[in-house]
Protein backbone atom coordinates (compact mmCIF):
# COMPACT_ATOMS: atom_id res chain seq x y z
CA UNK A 1 0.00 0.00 0.00
CA UNK A 2 1.65 3.24 -0.78
CA UNK A 3 1.04 6.32 1.17
CA UNK A 4 -1.64 7.98 -0.62
CA UNK A 5 -4.00 4.45 -0.14
CA UNK A 6 -3.26 4.48 2.73
CA UNK A 7 -3.82 8.29 4.11
CA UNK A 8 -7.18 9.10 4.52
CA UNK A 9 -7.52 12.52 3.66
CA UNK A 10 -5.58 12.43 0.14
CA UNK A 11 -8.78 10.42 -0.83
CA UNK A 12 -10.80 13.31 0.32
CA UNK A 13 -11.91 16.06 -1.49
CA UNK A 14 -11.00 19.26 -0.61
CA UNK A 15 -13.59 22.37 -0.07
CA UNK A 16 -12.88 26.17 0.59
CA UNK A 17 -14.70 27.77 3.17
CA UNK A 18 -14.86 31.46 3.13
CA UNK A 19 -16.04 33.83 6.16
CA UNK A 20 -18.66 36.56 5.60
CA UNK A 21 -19.95 39.15 8.04
CA UNK A 22 -23.19 40.04 5.74
CA UNK A 23 -24.02 36.69 4.12
CA UNK A 24 -26.78 38.73 1.86
CA UNK A 25 -24.22 41.47 0.86
CA UNK A 26 -21.71 38.32 -0.13
CA UNK A 27 -24.25 36.60 -2.18
CA UNK A 28 -24.72 39.65 -4.15
CA UNK A 29 -21.11 40.08 -4.63
CA UNK A 30 -20.58 36.31 -5.71
CA UNK A 31 -24.11 36.68 -8.35
CA UNK A 32 -23.55 40.39 -9.45
CA UNK A 33 -19.97 40.56 -9.63
CA UNK A 34 -19.18 36.89 -10.45
CA UNK A 35 -21.99 35.69 -11.80
CA UNK A 36 -22.43 32.42 -9.43
CA UNK A 37 -25.39 31.54 -7.56
CA UNK A 38 -25.44 28.93 -5.00
CA UNK A 39 -26.40 25.47 -5.95
CA UNK A 40 -28.23 25.18 -2.29
CA UNK A 41 -28.32 26.60 0.94
CA UNK A 42 -28.85 26.49 4.65
CA UNK A 43 -29.19 28.62 7.00
CA UNK A 44 -26.11 30.42 7.74
CA UNK A 45 -24.60 28.66 4.73
CA UNK A 46 -24.13 29.18 1.01
CA UNK A 47 -22.37 26.25 -1.49
CA UNK A 48 -21.13 26.76 -4.51
CA UNK A 49 -19.88 24.50 -7.51
CA UNK A 50 -17.35 25.40 -10.16
CA UNK A 51 -15.59 22.82 -12.15
CA UNK A 52 -16.89 19.64 -10.08
CA UNK A 53 -15.30 21.19 -7.05
CA UNK A 54 -17.02 22.79 -3.93
CA UNK A 55 -17.09 25.91 -1.79
CA UNK A 56 -18.92 27.78 0.87
CA UNK A 57 -19.32 30.88 2.12
CA UNK A 58 -20.50 30.68 5.86
CA UNK A 59 -21.75 33.33 8.05
CA UNK A 60 -19.21 34.25 10.78
CA UNK A 61 -18.27 37.37 13.25
CA UNK A 62 -14.89 37.40 12.20
CA UNK A 63 -13.06 39.08 9.31
CA UNK A 64 -11.05 38.11 6.48
CA UNK A 65 -7.70 39.12 7.34
CA UNK A 66 -7.17 39.33 3.28
CA UNK A 67 -3.33 39.09 3.47
CA UNK A 68 -3.00 35.73 1.54
CA UNK A 69 -5.31 34.16 -1.27
CA UNK A 70 -7.75 32.13 0.57
CA UNK A 71 -9.14 30.25 -2.90
CA UNK A 72 -8.57 30.71 -6.15
CA UNK A 73 -10.16 29.38 -9.82
CA UNK A 74 -7.27 28.07 -12.75
CA UNK A 75 -8.72 29.02 -16.15
CA UNK A 76 -7.43 28.72 -19.75
CA UNK A 77 -7.74 32.24 -20.71
CA UNK A 78 -6.87 34.24 -17.99
CA UNK A 79 -7.03 37.78 -20.02
CA UNK A 80 -10.79 37.04 -20.52
CA UNK A 81 -12.07 36.24 -17.94
CA UNK A 82 -10.53 39.14 -15.64
CA UNK A 83 -11.64 41.89 -18.71
CA UNK A 84 -15.17 40.33 -17.78
CA UNK A 85 -15.13 40.79 -14.44
CA UNK A 86 -13.67 43.89 -14.23
CA UNK A 87 -16.80 44.73 -16.58
CA UNK A 88 -18.94 43.64 -13.69
CA UNK A 89 -16.80 45.72 -11.70
CA UNK A 90 -14.38 43.35 -9.72
CA UNK A 91 -11.60 45.76 -8.67
CA UNK A 92 -8.21 43.46 -9.17
CA UNK A 93 -5.44 44.54 -6.50
CA UNK A 94 -2.13 46.18 -7.97
CA UNK A 95 1.30 44.82 -6.62
CA UNK A 96 4.80 46.30 -6.58
CA UNK A 97 7.38 44.58 -4.71
CA UNK A 98 10.44 43.95 -5.46
CA UNK A 99 10.59 40.58 -7.85
CA UNK A 100 6.88 40.57 -8.15
CA UNK A 101 4.85 43.53 -9.95
CA UNK A 102 1.07 43.59 -11.58
CA UNK A 103 0.47 45.24 -14.61
CA UNK A 104 -2.97 46.11 -14.99
CA UNK A 105 -4.16 43.45 -12.52
CA UNK A 106 -1.91 40.27 -14.05
CA UNK A 107 1.08 39.22 -12.62
CA UNK A 108 3.44 36.90 -14.57
CA UNK A 109 5.10 34.42 -12.18
CA UNK A 110 8.04 32.19 -12.85
CA UNK A 111 7.81 28.50 -11.87
CA UNK A 112 5.05 26.05 -11.75
CA UNK A 113 4.67 22.82 -10.08
CA UNK A 114 6.55 19.88 -12.13
CA UNK A 115 3.67 18.01 -12.41
CA UNK A 116 1.42 20.59 -14.27
CA UNK A 117 3.49 21.07 -16.38
CA UNK A 118 4.30 24.21 -16.79
CA UNK A 119 6.88 26.33 -17.15
CA UNK A 120 4.69 29.65 -15.37
CA UNK A 121 1.96 30.59 -14.09
CA UNK A 122 -0.01 34.26 -14.90
CA UNK A 123 -2.74 35.40 -11.91
CA UNK A 124 -4.51 38.20 -10.63
CA UNK A 125 -6.33 38.74 -7.51
CA UNK A 126 -9.00 40.67 -6.13
CA UNK A 127 -11.14 40.65 -2.71
CA UNK A 128 -15.18 39.75 -2.39
CA UNK A 129 -17.41 41.75 -0.60
CA UNK A 130 -15.70 40.14 2.82
CA UNK A 131 -12.31 40.78 2.20
CA UNK A 132 -11.85 37.88 1.23
CA UNK A 133 -8.03 37.48 -1.26
CA UNK A 134 -9.12 35.34 -3.96
CA UNK A 135 -6.57 34.34 -7.21
CA UNK A 136 -7.08 33.45 -10.91
CA UNK A 137 -4.45 31.91 -12.26
CA UNK A 138 -3.70 30.27 -16.09
CA UNK A 139 -0.31 28.30 -16.32
CA UNK A 140 1.92 29.11 -18.59
CA UNK A 141 3.28 26.56 -20.97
Amino acid sequence: MNAEEGNILARGRVATRLPAQDLERARRFYAERLGLEPVDERPGGLLYRCGGTDFALFASTGASPGTFTQMGWEVDDLETVVAQLKQRGVVFEEVDLPGFRTTNGVAEIDGNYPSKGARGERAAWFRDSEGNLLGIGEPVV
